[in-house]
């Protein structure tokens, strides 16, 4: 059956109506579809554990976790690999936090390593990507091989999304949690703001997108504030990697393949353990003090009194009718509007011009007509 007429009955002539045309995706070549039935649909989660879906019917469903209440809205999705997910709006409480602890820790990511902890925990980078890549090379090929348009380059297709698929979610499985263990074993968590999206440009780019920084940060970022945690980033010009830790000297730039160096203070330092060591002292610099008070306090409203600089700059300048309203009867500059300044005496006849390059004092022209209305003139 031709895309839409299981969803259009009008496409198989069955009903006597006006043509309608085939429902047009957002991208030929985005597979993912997706729609969302709300409280007026009259969805349903049934007593059995299927998903009732109007027009639709019971769906088995195979559920992550329990829902914690009645949801307001389920949207049903369909990625490019064919799976489809159900995902439900429900309102939650706040769950109970785990208890404070004391360690503070500055991480810094890398390819060789995919986190360097400033306590010397190493973690290896997994490289799930190049882990598959021989996999997905075979399948691609095979893809390649395909007519296009044709039911087995279709299928080609589905293979090789399934492949994709499988290294997205086992990456993000061991992501979610290495992210969870690192923020229930420490209070503070501090990271560099990398440039992702600039790396993703340079020779690396492949092992950069496969080692997955910004979700990494990501899931600290929002795990952090679910868990009372604090978690901070570090300016990406920060010197993290040429500053000492033991006696703060700057060192010259160094190439990658360097990693570890001499200080001529006599430390010798792992480039990756260094810097997440200066990570972590950057961080707390930025967010306590000498005392290990907050440097910086919450966002608050600001004052009604401090709202703006003046107390006349809140008051409109034009009325309702679009008229100048301006306070105390002046200009914008301030200047009073009435009586106007006066102007200058007229220069006598034969009377020589002022000099080159004088300053003669502004006159405003005159445009109003030399006699009156009854043919007296008019006074200069």
């Amino acid at each position: 059956m031709p895309v839409g007429e299981d969803l259009v009955p009008e496409l198989r002539h069955k009903n006597q109506g006006r043509k309608v045309a085939p429902p047009r995706f957002r991208s030929r070549k985005d597979n993912r579809q997706a729609i969302r039935f709300t409280k007026n649909s009259r969805f349903k989660v049934c007593d059995n554990g299927r998903l009732r879906l109007p027009k639709i019917g019971d769906l088995a469903v195979r559920w992550s976790r329990t829902l914690p209440s009645d949801p307001s809205s389920v949207a049903i999705t369909k990625d490019a690999a064919g799976r489809y997910f159900a995902s439900f709006v429900v309102r939650t409480t706040e769950g109970e936090a785990p208890p404070p602890v004391e360690p503070e820790v500055g991480i810094d990511l890398g390819l060789t390593n995919f986190a360097v902890l400033s306590d010397g925990t190493k973690v290896a980078a997994p490289k799930f990507l190049r882990r598959a890549a021989r996999k997905l090379k075979r399948l691609q090929q095979a893809l390649s091989r395909k007519r296009k348009g044709s039911a087995n380059g279709k299928k080609a297709v589905m293979k090789v999304a399934r492949a994709h698929a499988r290294v997205a979610d086992t990456r993000r499985d061991w992501q979610h949690k290495l992210s969870t263990a690192i923020i229930r074993e420490n209070q503070a968590v501090y990271v560099e703001d990398l440039a992702v999206a600039g790396l993703g440009r340079t020779r690396l780019a492949k092992s950069v997108h496969d080692a997955g920084w910004a979700g990494f940060t990501a899931m600290l970022e929002y795990k952090a504030q679910r868990y009372a945690r604090t978690f901070g980033r570090v300016d990406r010009f920060f010197p993290s990697t040429r500053l000492c830790s033991a006696c703060g000297r700057v060192n010259d730039k160094m190439a990658l393949n360097v990693r570890s160096w001499d200080c001529p203070c006599g430390a010798t330092h792992d480039r990756d353990g260094n810097a997440a060591i200066n990570i972590l002292a950057a961080g707390q610099a930025d967010r306590l003090n000498d005392r290990g008070a907050q440097v910086r306090p919450g966002l608050v409203p600001a004052p009604r009194s401090e709202a703006v600089t003046h107390p006349d700059a809140a008051r409109s300048t034009r009325s309702v009718e679009g008229t100048s309203v301006l306070q105390g009867r002046g200009d914008v500059n301030g200047r009073p509007r009435w009586p106007p300044p006066a102007r200058p005496a007229p220069r006598p006849a034969g009377s020589p011009g002022p000099a080159i390059g004088a300053v003669t004092p502004e006159r405003r022209p005159d445009r109003s007509p030399a006699r009156r209305p009854d043919g007296s003139a008019r006074p200069a």
